[in-house]
């Protein structure tokens, strides 16, 4: 694992009561970092992955609510900043597959109104609004915003055309707040292919056959995401606007 001397650094994580979210607050906290740890108020997991950590001598704090609203965005960066006096990384990790199954590409009947609305407004609107709300904090720090994009951007496999539609645009805002928030902020994001994931765990055999696309021969754990989100947020100093894509060599 890649070590990482962050003491002093105070960093928001969204979507962090699981997964590649998780493994990102622990290893920032690891690191010496004060990390605020968001994800839903209807997650009750968040509190006790909070507890975990914070018993291993880690600064880390709870803030819940909803990234896909202004508002929401507004209060969570203020929550976290009241909680650490400041932010220095913004990891705008939160999204929703909205879907329990993958809706095959072809099923346009099932891409309703609200099924749109959710996965737009968590998956593209939200990092923005996270961005927006917490871009006076990451001026002052000369910080870092790491977006989650996903290979689905970039022709990789997706859970539903929309969601596809809505990383590409989270690839392409990327690159727009790279040069919005320049040269004070550096924003970049990470392209995950497939990660061991409890949404992506439940379909039983899925994992089985990732192993035989992936050179690597091994699906993506949490952990190996986090190395490089917390590497792009921390060091990469001369880096933004990219979109680092992740997949083990599946798209070789």
């Amino acid at each position: 694992m890649v070590a990482f001397n962050l003491k002093g650094k105070r960093a928001l994580v969204t979507g962090a009561a699981s997964g590649i979210g998780l493994a990102t607050a622990e290893l920032l906290a690891r690191s010496g970092a004060k990390v605020a740890m968001n994800d839903l108020a209807l997650v009750p997991r968040l509190e006790g992955e909070v507890k975990r950590l914070a018993a291993m001598d880690g600064d880390v704090v709870a803030v819940t609510g909803d990234v896909g609203s202004e508002p929401g965005a507004k209060a969570i960066v203020a929550a976290a900043r009241a909680a650490l006096g400041g932010i220095d990384y913004l990891v705008n990790n939160a999204g929703t597959p909205a879907t329990k199954m993958p809706i095959p590409m072809g099923d346009l009947e099932s891409l309703t109104p609200q099924f749109w609305d959710r996965i737009l407004s968590v998956n593209l609107v939200g990092p923005f609004w996270m961005t927006k709300a917490a871009a006076a904090d990451l001026r002052a720090s000369h910080g870092a915003v790491v977006n989650t994009v996903s290979d689905a951007a970039f022709g990789g496999g997706a859970s539903s055309l929309a969601y596809a539609c809505a990383k590409a645009g989270l690839a392409r805002q990327t690159e727009l707040l790279a040069k919005a928030l320049a040269p004070e902020v550096r924003v970049n994001g990470i392209a995950p292919g497939y990660v061991k994931s409890n949404w992506e765990c439940s379909f039983g055999d899925m994992e089985a056959g990732a192993r035989e696309r992936v050179p690597l021969r091994r699906v993506g754990q949490p952990a190996d995401y986090a190395e490089l989100i917390v590497y792009l947020a921390a060091g990469a100093a001369y880096v933004t606007g990219e979109v680092v894509i992740a997949t083990g060599g599946t798209r070789l």
